[in-house]
């Protein structure tokens, strides 16, 4: 309950500073008008939403599989890891809205662009999580394993990788905090559909409340990716104690 008393709390203080400073509605909208819009136009909010969370669901499952894979790679082999592992470094001190142009020029102003970008913004984090996971398993199985005459297929997927798990969900819980944030980014700098067009859209014709109810859905959206995946990473590991549980 004291998620949804904070938020309670927050609305009310939001509806108290409009109506006590008389912001004008196109500037800063109440909660109350809001709602209104969020009733009023709910269909081409639920159809830009959905499109949203297409982009945000495929970019996640994309970024998290290429950057698992990646990672074991670099574990599995030194030479791969010399040679990629600063490509991987270089390519995320690039800042991401600067490549956005140039995935909707290659890609087109559909969804394949927007999942790029949501699966580059993600990509990073779950490789490092993974990578340093498999690195830092216990050297007391390692021995043994080698001791019992273990190859190294099987030392890193019997050992190393069900040891790395837990890095691994903690990389998928950031990666699924941060997916909203490429897809939006791209649906801004190009895109035909999608909450954040919808935002830039409403914005520009001094559709305020829309563009803050497109907002609020995006939020929704986002808790909502987070927590499935959350869910997913305690099953993953059901071994690993959860703090504040």
């Amino acid at each position: 309950m004291r998620p949804l008393i904070t938020a309670i709390g927050l609305l009310v203080a939001w509806e108290l500073l409009v109506w006590l400073t008389g912001v004008p509605p196109y500037i800063l909208p109440p909660p109350s008008r809001v709602a209104v819009v969020l009733i009023d136009r709910r269909e081409l909010l639920t159809e830009q939403a959905a499109w949203t969370a297409a982009e945000m669901i495929l970019g996640l499952a994309l970024g998290l599989f290429l950057g698992a894979a990646l990672a074991v790679l670099f574990a599995a082999s030194a030479g791969w890891r010399r040679w990629a592992l600063p490509l991987v470094i270089v390519s995320q001190a690039v800042p991401v809205i600067a490549i956005a142009p140039l995935l909707v020029l290659w890609l087109g102003y559909g969804m394949a662009s927007k999942v790029a970008m949501a699966a580059l913004v993600i990509f990073f984090p779950v490789v490092s999580s993974l990578y340093d996971g498999l690195r830092r398993t216990d050297p007391g199985w390692l021995e043994l394993a080698r001791t019992m005459d273990a190859s190294p297929r099987a030392i890193l997927l019997q050992i190393r990788l069900p040891a790395a798990l837990p890095a691994f969900a903690s990389g998928a819980r950031i990666a699924a905090a941060v997916a909203p944030i490429g897809a939006v980014i791209g649906e801004w700098v190009g895109a035909s559909a999608g909450l954040g067009f919808l935002m830039t859209q409403s914005l520009a014709r001094g559709q305020t409340p829309l563009a803050f109810a497109a907002l609020f859905i995006l939020c929704l959206l986002g808790l909502g990716l987070y927590v499935a995946t959350d869910r997913l990473a305690r099953r993953l590991v059901p071994w690993q104690p959860i703090q504040g549980d």
